[in-house]
C-alpha cells in the first residue's frame, strides 16, 4: 500500500495510446483481473454478459460531453470552458495565460469575453456579452494526448450513447464501449457527475494526502437509489461503469442511499474502505493519475501494475478511445 506518486507510475509506449475509436463501439479488448486470485482472463467487451448475473446492475453516468473548447477570432487563444455560472458566466482554462489577464476581452462562440477575475488555480472567470454558442462554435474536448484536433467523428464517438445531461468536459470514458443493444440486455440505471477538470487535472504533490481534488456536481435520483438498494438486499452486484460512477456511489453517507445532489471532491487511493460496489468496469489510465489510484485501492496498487505490464505486452490499446479493464 502507497501514498506517495511515484508509486503509481508506469512505462508505456507511445503507440499503444489509441488517439481514435475502435470501429465498433463494443470492438474493444477486455481485460478481466480478478482481485481474490490474482488471476488475468484476455476477453473482448461483447464476453461482458458471461460476468454478470440477472441480479447484478450495472450503473452508469449519463453526463452528456459539451463542445467545450473554443478558439478567440485569432485563433491564437485557446478556452475551455469549465463550469457554467449562468448563461452569462462561465469558469474556463486558457491559453496561453498571459494574454488573458484581468479585462482582456476576445471575441469568441458568436460573442464577447471579458476575463473578470483569475482565480487560485489559474482558471479564469470569464463574462459573455451573450450566452456563447458552443453548439456552432465548440469543438469536443478530446484529450491533449490524442495530439490532433477534434472531428466530426468525435462529436458522435466522444460521447456515451446513453448521454443525456449537458455538463461534462470529458467523457465517462467506460460508457464508450456500450451499444443501445448491448445495454438493453442487462439491468442498469444512472447517476450523473459532470465530469471536469478535477478527474483529470494531474497530481503534482509526491504525498497522496496533499493533492486537493476539485468539485465535480451529481445527482443520484431516487429511482436509482431504491435499484441500488434492492439489488444489494437481493444478494447482487454492483457494477460500476466507470471510476465517475465510483466516485457518485462511494462519496453517499453509510446506510441505504436516498435521492440526493451535491458536488463531491472525494479523492480515493490507497488505503479506502469500499461500501458501494462489487466490481467496476474502466479503462486504461495515464500513469500517475487519481484514476489509476482509485483502480489501485479497489484492487491493490501490486496486482493493478501487474495488470497493466501483462496488457502492454498484449499491446491493449490505453486511454479514453482504448481498451476495457473488467475487475472483479
Amino acid at each position: 500500500m502507497s501514498q506517495f506518486l511515484s508509486d503509481y507510475l508506469y512505462d508505456l509506449p507511445p503507440h499503444l495510446v489509441a488517439s481514435r475509436p475502435a470501429t465498433s463501439r463494443e470492438l474493444a479488448r477486455m481485460l478481466v483481473l480478478h482481485r481474490e486470485s490474482g488471476r488475468v482472463e484476455h476477453r473482448n467487451f461483447t464476453d461482458l454478459p458471461e460476468y454478470l448475473s440477472p441480479r447484478d446492475l450495472l450503473v452508469l453516468n449519463d453526463s452528456k460531453v459539451i463542445p467545450a473548447r473554443l478558439h478567440d477570432s485569432t485563433g491564437k487563444i485557446e478556452i475551455l470552458l469549465i463550469e457554467k455560472r449562468d448563461e452569462f458566466h462561465w469558469t474556463a482554462m486558457v491559453n496561453p495565460g498571459k494574454k488573458m489577464r484581468v479585462d482582456h476581452i476576445v471575441e469568441t462562440a458568436g460573442t464577447t469575453a471579458r476575463v473578470l477575475e483569475i482565480l487560485e488555480d489559474g482558471t479564469r472567470l470569464l463574462e459573455f456579452t451573450a450566452p456563447p454558442d458552443i453548439g456552432r462554435h465548440g469543438m469536443m474536448p478530446i484529450p491533449p494526448y490524442f495530439q490532433r484536433a477534434a472531428d466530426e467523428q468525435d462529436r458522435e464517438r466522444y460521447q456515451t450513447v446513453y448521454a443525456r445531461e449537458e455538463g461534462s468536459v470529458a467523457a465517462p470514458t467506460a460508457g464508450l464501449h456500450f451499444t443501445e443493444e448491448i445495454l438493453a440486455r442487462h439491468p442498469h440505471a444512472f447517476v450523473t457527475l459532470h465530469v471536469g477538470t478535477g478527474t483529470f487535472r494531474p497530481v503534482k504533490t509526491e504525498h497522496l494526502a496533499e493533492h486537493t481534488m476539485h468539485h465535480e456536481y451529481y445527482t443520484l435520483s431516487a429511482s436509482t437509489s431504491d435499484r441500488i438498494n434492492e439489488t444489494k438486499n437481493s444478494g447482487g452486484r454492483i457494477i460500476a461503469v466507470g471510476t465517475t460512477t465510483t466516485r457518485v456511489l462511494e462519496s453517499q453517507p453509510p446506510g441505504d442511499l436516498r435521492e440526493t445532489n451535491g458536488s463531491t471532491d472525494i479523492f480515493i487511493y490507497p488505503p479506502h474502505s469500499f461500501q458501494r460496489i462489487d466490481a467496476l468496469l474502466t479503462n486504461f489510465h495515464l500513469p500517475g493519475s487519481t484514476l489509476l489510484m482509485l483502480i489501485s485501492a479497489f484492487a491493490g496498487r501490486e496486482l493493478v501494475l501487474s495488470a497493466y505490464e501483462e496488457a502492454v505486452r498484449k499491446e491493449y490499446r490505453f486511454f479514453s478511445y482504448g481498451d476495457c479493464m473488467l475487475i472483479l
